[in-house]
């Protein structure tokens, strides 16, 4: 049997999460970030995330972050992909999981901690060069819900519980980056009957007061044990 030194080198590995969080606010897009605090990219704008610890799984490390910096608990969630490029991190080899949450910015309360300097919002336009790969993360985290909200009602975790028809359209149109023709929009989504309409009217608006929706999450569950698929093209 061979002595454990054997796999010493195997054990010099640090593991890490990093939390892609996505608000969707006035028509736009918004990813979370942190100005962080410390070597390497000190003062960088970065993916909020830290170090796994030892007694914690993956999932438990990244609803830890997601509660530190936002105060958010039970929010959606859910494992991107794995980074482990050998030269990603300045101090060593570095594994990442990403992750990544799709939140209400209404129930949103920023929370700067030791690592970091500020929190904010960014529009995915505007945002510049990140730390380490995160802009590689990002992009990757982007093309992963353009995708899911084609199969999945995921979008709904981004809406407040009460919307318009034109907010989710806009919404569709933020995340797909791409106009769409209102009345084919509408069309499909009200003939899967998983909104509501509610007895209710926008208020404080300049224009027309629009009807009020709300997603019918009990539906959709039930339709899905019996074989729906959900699908909206762009």
């Amino acid at each position: 049997m061979q002595p454990k030194s054997h796999l010493d080198n195997y054990f010099k590995s640090a593991f890490t999460v990093d939390n892609v969080i996505f608000g969707f606010d006035e028509g736009e897009l918004k990813v979370l970030l942190i100005r962080r605090s410390e070597e390497p990219y000190d003062n960088y704008w970065a993916l909020p995330g830290y170090f796994v610890r030892q007694n914690e799984d993956l999932d438990e490390a990244a609803q830890r972050v997601l509660w530190e910096t936002t105060g958010l608990q039970n929010v959606y969630l859910e494992q991107l992909r794995t980074f482990g490029a050998p030269a990603r991190h300045a101090f060593g080899r570095v594994i990442t999981v990403a992750y990544y949450s799709l939140v209400k910015i209404a129930d949103f309360t920023p929370r700067a901690d030791g690592l970091s300097r500020e929190v904010a919002w960014h529009n995915l336009q505007e945002v510049g060069e990140l730390a380490f790969d995160h802009a590689r993360i990002l992009e990757t985290a982007i093309a992963h819900l353009q995708q899911s909200i084609r199969n999945r009602p995921v979008g709904f975790e981004l809406l407040p519980p009460e919307f318009t028809l034109t907010e989710l359209q806009h919404l569709y149109e933020a995340i797909w980056g791409t106009e769409l023709e209102k009345r084919n929009f509408r069309k499909k989504i009200l003939s899967m009957q998983l909104i509501i309409p509610l007895d209710r009217m926008q208020q404080g608006v300049s224009h027309r007061p629009a009807r009020l929706y709300r997603f019918d999450e009990a539906r959709y569950r039930a339709l899905t044990q019996q074989g729906f698929n959900f699908e909206v093209r762009g």
